[in-house]
């Protein structure tokens, strides 16, 4: 092929949407088409690796992508040359192997990469055309036969001993694992009954409180109300004297820019979206989104990355629109860097805006709702991340009583809010403490003893599991989405609310595989794993010899496994619900999407229906309907009437089985860091609230 970059040059990408995005920024003489995705492959029908000749895979093209690649080879051949321009990391960088080999393409530099969609990344990124980085291919390429050597041979055997139409992964059992042991601590945990006292003081007409923090210069446990009643009426006989007074400036840093993990458990903290809905939204904004004059414009960088590095442009920019439009004093002496976290590889720049000055108020009429809120939350986070720390005073004041016990009062208030002005993060309420100087003796309104109780560790939310999975080493920033969306949809674990709730079948499976195969569900293994495909992609490892050095000890376990492991009996649980067929109870049964009801009359009835979680609680608009749990497309649980499509009551809050003391009308839950877990009315015009669990 010629070398010419300028004339008839066809650039293949993975998305139609990205397409249109860079077609913009190319001009004459470039056409750009898209490859829709991976169009190699290993079979689906079978395993597709020769174990025998050294792990070689046998790659096919996929099903419906022979129309795709006739239609790249006729461009190929009228083109006078091709680049490569797949996302910028394994998965890209494979799908751009494939696209080489496929095409029959011979011209070495043909892989161009970039980390943003944006004119002057894709105008650099030509000038920089290299080969394929066969490392990359071959880290994606194990990583995908060692899952489908797991996969594949592990899967059957469920089958024999548990039930047909199971699966098992490499990475996804881990996961399933570490949701049922927490589920064990919760299930093992015995609360513990502990006290605490507070006093109340007036000083100066102010009233404010102090805790007990030491009984005879050491720390203490009030372990029942007895204790906690003796220690009120010693200290109704002491007087209360402000022993010692401090006063400080506190400073808090902003965060860094978000990587995929951080991303996905802020979404689901602030915005309640799950893993895959942000991964599906950040996708939409880091491809191109049409904003009026400009056209269509990737809004933020590349999506996938473990790394809180920005490029010295990046917080240039930032730092100048701070300047312009806080000034100086929010901004520090020098640009703000951020540590590399531990395992990450540091591939890409972390996920940012493309350009700081499109303010998400600038763009939000060319967005949708969701589209808007996590661009929102990218910005402000890279914003801050470059901003002055906050400041806040904190007064500390130690009271003596008698001589064994130390109180402790402390107040805040924040005196510069640095990084806070861009964040919408609700600042901390101030908390004032009158003047008090050392010696004072204060007068004591109210003795406060309070019982409490230890809690279990909570259940893992999606955000919380995110979080585990990147502090332990387990699966990358591409894999978080697909693994929580693979256990729940095989029927492993169930979500309840923001919670994720390990199923009976997924203990079965657990304790199986860990009985048979410690190794595959052994956190640490799987964490070791991880670093020998980084080193495959570092060049330091030969990937056949990872696999084989795994495979080998894996077939010895599974042939043990295959006589040795016990078969699993699953009754299907009965539910109320008759069959309005044949008039049988319905059985709660799981496929691919999850729990559906089918007839206990299988196979003479082969009635099946949408398995619907109930609430008990009756529809506030037309009454006589049941508010039951119900999902989007996207997996999203929503709560909405039995009666629809006649009734269209919906509500993304659960509903609380009470009325309103108030109005009269539907109670739903809701959680925040401030209030914790509470109802509120679900008219607005009423807004009555009721805290049930304080965080």
């Amino acid at each position: 092929m010629a070398k010419n970059k300028s004339k008839n040059t066809l650039v293949i990408v993975e998305s139609p949407a990205k397409a249109k995005t860079i077609s913009k920024f190319l001009g004459k003489g470039y056409k750009v088409e898209a490859s829709m995705g991976h169009v190699i492959d290993l079979p689906k029908s079978k395993m597709g690796i020769d174990i025998d000749n050294n792990f070689e895979p046998q790659y096919i093209t996929i099903r419906g992508k022979g129309k795709v690649l006739n239609k790249l080879r006729k461009e190929v051949k009228n083109s006078e040359n091709v680049l490569l321009a797949t996302d910028p990391d394994r998965e890209g960088e494979a799908i751009s192997w494939h696209l080489y080999r496929a095409l029959n393409l011979d011209e070495e530099n043909v892989r161009i990469e970039f980390n943003e969609i944006t004119k002057s990344a894709i105008q650099k990124a030509l000038k920089e055309a290299r080969p394929i980085d066969k490392n990359l291919v071959d880290a994606q390429q194990a990583r995908r036969l060692l899952d489908r050597l797991v996969g594949y041979k592990l899967s059957p055997l469920l089958w024999s001993k548990v039930r047909r139409g199971l699966s098992a992964g490499r990475v996804q059992t881990v996961a399933v694992k570490i949701i049922c042991e927490r589920e064990k601590e919760i299930k093992n945990f015995v609360k513990e009954e502990y006290w605490t006292i507070t006093v109340e003081f007036e000083q100066d007409g102010e009233v404010f409180t102090a805790d007990l923090q030491r009984i005879d210069g050491k720390k203490f446990k009030i372990s029942n109300e007895t204790e906690a009643l003796k220690i009120v009426e010693d200290l109704k006989k002491a007087d209360f004297i402000v022993k010692k007074v401090k006063e400080r400036d506190r400073k808090r840093n902003p965060l860094p820019p978000f990587t995929t993990s951080t991303l996905q458990q802020r979404a689901a903290n602030v915005l309640n979206f799950s893993a895959n809905q942000t991964m599906y939204i950040a996708q939409q904004l880091y491809e191109g989104i049409d904003i009026g004059a400009e056209g269509t414009v990737g809004l933020i960088s590349y999506i996938r990355t473990d790394s809180t590095r920005i490029s010295d442009e990046a917080a240039g920019n930032a730092r100048n629109f701070i300047k312009d439009n806080f000034g100086e004093k929010y901004l520090p002496e020098k640009s703000r860097v951020y540590g590399r976290s531990r395992g990450a590889q540091d591939a890409h720049e972390a996920i940012r805006p493309t350009s700081v000055d499109r303010h998400p108020e600038k763009v939000k009429k060319y967005l949708s709702p969701e589209q808007y809120k996590l661009y929102d939350l990218i910005w402000r986070r890279f914003v801050a991340s470059q901003m002055s720390p906050a400041i806040y005073r904190v007064l500390t004041v130690n009271i003596q009583a008698g001589d064994k016990y130390l109180f402790r009062a402390t107040g805040s208030r924040i005196v510069f809010p640095g990084f806070l002005k861009v964040t919408n993060e609700k600042e901390r309420e101030d908390v004032i403490l009158p003047e008090l100087v050392e010696g004072d003796k204060l007068p004591v309104r109210k003795y406060d003893p309070q019982q409490h109780f230890t809690q279990p560790p909570p259940r893992f939310t999606e955000a919380s599991l995110v979080k585990t999975l990147e502090e332990e080493g387990i699966g990358r920033p591409s894999t978080y989405a697909p693994i929580i969306s693979t256990i729940i949809s095989r029927g492993y674990v169930e979500r309840e609310g923001r919670q994720l709730v390990p199923t009976d079948l997924g203990f079965i499976v657990v304790d199986l595989l860990s009985k048979h195969f410690p190794d595959v569900t052994d956190i640490e293994f799987t964490a070791q794993m991880e670093k020998k495909l980084d080193s495959i992609e570092e060049g330091k490892e030969d990937w056949k010899k990872i696999l084989a050095d795994f495979y080998h000890p894996f077939a010895a376990r599974l042939e043990e496994a295959i006589e040795k492991m016990e078969r699993v009996e699953l009754a299907a649980e009965t539910t109320e619900e008759k069959c309005e067929v044949c008039g049988r109870p319905m059985v709660i049964k799981y496929g691919r999407f999850g729990k559906f009801l089918a007839c206990s009359g299988y196979p003479e009835c082969t009635n099946t229906k949408p398995f619907l979680i109930k609430t008990g609680v009756n529809c506030p608009e037309c009454k006589d309907g049941e508010i039951i749990q119900r999902k989007t497309r996207r997996g999203r649980i929503f709560y909405g009437c039995s009666n629809y499509p006649d009734c269209e009551f919906t509500s993304w809050n659960k509903p609380a089985d009470k009325a309103c003391p108030e109005c009269k009308g539907l109670m739903v839950e809701k959680r925040n860091k401030e209030k914790g877990l509470f109802y509120s009315c679900i008219n607005e015009e009423c807004g009555h609230e009721e805290i049930v669990e304080k965080k």
